[in-house]
């Protein structure tokens, strides 16, 4: 909004009628949502709660909340790192979600990350907390290893990530969205497994898994928001045409199972996904290729 002196100084300058009725003229323009075409610099969207902001660069670096966060272990890095960061949960401008919201982190090249409402609103001292990474534009972080590209100008980051399960494709960089949206198996039926599986199945942890750490690249059955890779059932499901063991070099190391220019899957070493649900994600890729959706 406005500040009150400057709208004294515009009726000051067109004086009579003229200024009384520009002055609320140009207090409602100040009042309008911020456009991205207004942005001096990157903006970040964050579409929740009925509604739609947009974040410029300069102006989260200018909040009273911004913080340095020091990370050990980046995720996308992969050694330790510092930022100038805002705690996810003051952006959103909500304290809680309906049952049944996850929240989609779109990044610019169109992975998506699912992630969890009340993971993002935590500001406490025990659990992880997200933050919203921002790169100065006079000081740019270093290119992400193998890329000519940094995570920035938006990156979720995470304090205490290990305490609360956050997971590695929960770290979306180059961040362009944040939306709302209802749970997967609500919005894709036909992610689901068999109605009659056991409630403990390992095809059914194999689903979670899947949801989490493959749909950030990956659609299943022309499901998903991910535009990265390609669908995991349609035509053909991987468990069709790979044996298993050749499946779990694919996850854990693309590049020794083959190479091609552009490759941009990365490996899933047993920190990022360990044995057990690697062996829950293929469990569950061999059930849904018997589930095609037409």
């Amino acid at each position: 909004m406005m500040k009150p002196s400057i709208a004294r100084m515009l009726g000051s300058m067109v004086g009579g009628r003229a200024g009384r009725l520009l002055v609320p003229l140009f207090l409602m323009l100040a009042a309008l949502p911020f456009h991205p075409a207004l942005a001096t610099g990157p903006a970040l969207t964050i579409a929740v709660a009925g509604s739609e902001r947009v974040f410029d660069r300069d102006a989260l670096l200018a909040r009273p909340d911004m913080v340095t966060v020091d990370i050990p272990a980046d995720i996308s890095y992969g050694r330790p790192m510092s930022y100038r960061a805002v705690p996810l949960a003051s952006l959103l401008g909500t304290g809680e979600f309906p049952p049944g919201t996850v929240l989609e982190g779109v990044a610019s090249d169109g992975f998506t990350a699912q992630l969890p409402p009340e993971l993002c609103l935590r500001t406490g001292p025990d659990g992880a907390v997200a933050f919203l990474a921002v790169e100065p534009a006079d000081r740019p972080w270093p290119n992400l290893p193998g890329k000519e590209v940094s995570a920035g100008p938006f990156y979720l980051v995470w304090v205490r990530p290990e305490a609360s399960g956050v997971r590695s494709e929960q770290w979306p960089y180059q961040l362009a969205r944040i939306v709302a949206s209802d749970d997967p198996l609500k919005r894709w039926p036909q992610l689901a497994v068999e109605p009659a599986l056991a409630a403990d199945s390992p095809i059914r942890a194999g689903q979670t898994v899947f949801i989490t750490q493959c749909m950030a690249c990956h659609t299943l059955n022309g499901a998903g928001s991910a535009a990265m890779g390609p669908d995991l059932n349609r035509p053909m499901n991987p468990t069709e045409y790979l044996t298993p063991a050749g499946l779990k070099r694919l996850i854990r190391d693309p590049r020794s199972v083959r190479t091609w220019p552009g490759q941009q899957m990365p490996g899933f070493d047993p920190a990022m996904l360990s044995d057990a649900d690697l062996d829950r994600v293929i469990a569950y890729l061999g059930h849904m290729a018997g589930r095609k959706a037409p």
